[in-house]
């Protein structure tokens, strides 16, 4: 890897480090949480919803729409959390020896601190919502366990982008809409501004890694990629949140499954990011099977 692309790491770094002194948010102090939920609204816009379009969701009456939205948003952030103390621990390992004056360095202890108080949002958030902490099925969380030790590198970075992009698309919609409880879309907002600098650095740290990275190794990793992308989008909605609507899960499930809008969602938030891992050779034949089998292309 040259001297000029570890100079341009650098200054990304740099001025990524600058934007977080400028422009940061302590949700503790800017959600309201003291205000009590109001049910008469949504916590996602509908549109987002795993039933949305389905014969169920016609069915089901205003107030069982509104309660499985703020479900599924519960059930999206714990996720989320999930995902977050995954590559937390990952961009740890690859900072581990690191020189502590590089801004890279720097910037990514930034960045971890950013996704611990976005977690603790979402734990309150979900509080809020009156959503349990839902979790991933046992055998996803003990992926995640080996998913966390055996990713490095560029694993890492591509893993953040696709956790936070499909996230983002989401959110943008979300802190927009007017039929969203307001301290949702303050959440999403906050985690809009503060994620576009995390992804942009997972961009510039995935080319980065990747430009040393031998073909064996880079098909490696983005099949780890792809697998975790598979499960985050399949853990995104807990069935248990369709018992918590006072929902047949059974219906629930096999309707949301075959929810075309939902999966249309999907892909289109994903476009830039299938456009960039095709770009920087990941988008390989093992892993393209896992983002079809997710909806994501």
């Amino acid at each position: 890897m040259g001297h000029d692309a570890r100079n341009e790491g650098t200054d990304i770094a740099s001025r990524l480090l600058t934007s977080a002194a400028k422009l940061s948010y302590d949700p503790a102090v800017e959600v309201d949480w003291d205000t009590p939920l109001d049910k008469d609204f949504h916590g996602q816009s509908p549109e987002w919803n795993s039933l949305y379009g389905t014969a169920y969701w016609n069915e089901m009456t205003e107030e069982q729409r509104k309660e499985l939205t703020r479900q599924e948003t519960a059930s999206v952030a714990s996720t989320g959390i999930w995902f977050e103390m995954i590559l937390q621990q990952m961009v740890l390992r690859d900072i581990y020896r690191m020189d502590h004056t590089d801004p890279r360095f720097q910037w990514a202890l930034t960045e971890i601190a950013d996704e611990c108080r976005h977690s603790i949002m979402f734990a309150r958030g979900s509080e809020k919502l009156g959503a349990p902490g839902y979790k991933p099925r046992r055998a996803v969380l003990e992926l995640g366990r080996f998913m966390k030790t055996v990713g490095f590198g560029e694993a890492a970075y591509a893993g953040i982008l696709v956790a936070e992009e499909v996230l983002d698309v989401m959110q943008r919609d979300w802190m927009r809409d007017e039929r969203v409880v307001p301290f949702v879309r303050t959440i999403s907002n906050i985690h809009v501004v503060e994620e576009s600098r995390h992804m942009k650095f997972a961009r510039d740290e995935t080319r980065r890694h990747l430009a040393r990275a031998s073909r064996p190794r880079r098909h490696f990793q983005a099949l780890i990629v792809a697998i975790a992308a598979y499960y985050i989008i399949t853990s995104l909605v807990s069935p248990e949140v369709y018992v918590r609507a006072g929902l047949d899960p059974e219906r629930a499930v096999r309707e949301a499954a075959a929810n075309e809008h939902y999966k249309a969602q999907l892909r289109a938030s994903c476009a830039g990011l299938m456009e960039f891992l095709a770009d920087v050779g990941m988008l390989t034949r093992p892993a393209l099977f896992f983002y079809q089998r997710a909806h994501l292309v």
